[in-house]
């Protein structure tokens, strides 16, 4: 096995491993990076980061924002990230748990991922009614106004909310979404505190959800697992007595799979 920075093996491709460099940099802390901070950081030529960062968006595994043409890395990554989760299990095991809750609920169920503000529909089991939702595997939806992405920031350290949300606008989508980095703090730990968390017409006018976190072997929050429906028949009594506990044991099922223990 090579080894890493100060003992790479003598076989490491140079140029594929400074391709490497450049996107996990882009996978790192910072939203987007530009060709100069690139080259500054790893200490490769502006024309060498360009001609990678050319090649990486060329197969979509890179993407350049046009208003400050800096890049972040593309819809591929995550594709292929969908990839390693489905084979590492999260997927494989939530499936099965998706398709039970919708048995007993009859509404469409979901497991997500956070990225950064985002979360990233991994899979889906849709409801038979003929009214429902059925957004598509690899939608991105805001995290701050979905039950699916409160859930998964209730767990962020504040410096990481901070990151996200504090000193630049957070949309507003309905009358109900919460637009406040402060209000948004007491909103995640009172989601944390509870457990699960509900998007009550936050993102749509006529949607409800509710939403528990998934975690794995170390305890780590590593997705999230929602119900979603139309407000008609997601009534306050059907959420708080049927969907939570349905949604919370969802939850707990597939973070069993996934080797997590409450007991430890």
């Amino acid at each position: 096995m090579g080894q890493r920075r100060g003992g790479k093996s003598p076989s490491v491709i140079k140029a594929v491993d400074h391709a490497f460099d450049v996107l996990e940099a882009l996978g790192g802390d910072r939203e987007e990076l530009g060709v100069t901070e690139l080259s500054k950081e790893l200490g490769l030529s502006k024309n060498n980061v360009f001609r990678l960062l050319a090649t990486f968006q060329e197969r979509n595994y890179v993407e350049q924002n046009p208003k400050t043409e800096h890049y972040r890395l593309g819809l591929k990554v995550f594709e292929m990230a969908r990839v390693y989760l489905h084979k590492s299990g999260l997927i494989r095991h939530a499936r099965p748990v998706l398709n039970e809750m919708v048995a007993a609920c009859n509404e469409s169920a979901y497991i997500s991922i956070l990225r950064d503000d985002e979360i990233v529909y991994l899979d889906l089991m849709e409801s038979r009614h003929t009214i429902k939702l059925i957004p598509r595997v690899g939608r991105r939806l805001p995290s701050h106004c979905t039950a699916a992405g409160k859930i998964q920031l209730a767990y962020q350290s504040e410096d990481d909310l901070e990151r996200l949300f504090k000193n630049r606008p957070i949309v507003r989508y309905t009358d109900n979404t919460v637009a406040d980095f402060d209000a948004l703090l007491k909103e995640f730990a009172r989601c944390a505190e509870q457990g699960y968390a509900f998007d009550n017409k936050e993102y749509e006018d006529e949607v409800r959800c509710v939403a528990a976190p998934v975690r794995d072997y170390t305890r780590r929050v590593v997705a999230g697992i929602s119900i979603a429906g139309p407000v008609f028949r997601m009534t306050d009594e059907v959420v708080e007595e049927n969907l939570v506990p349905l949604v919370v044991e969802g939850a707990r099922t597939v973070s069993a799979k996934l080797g997590y223990s409450e007991n430890d």
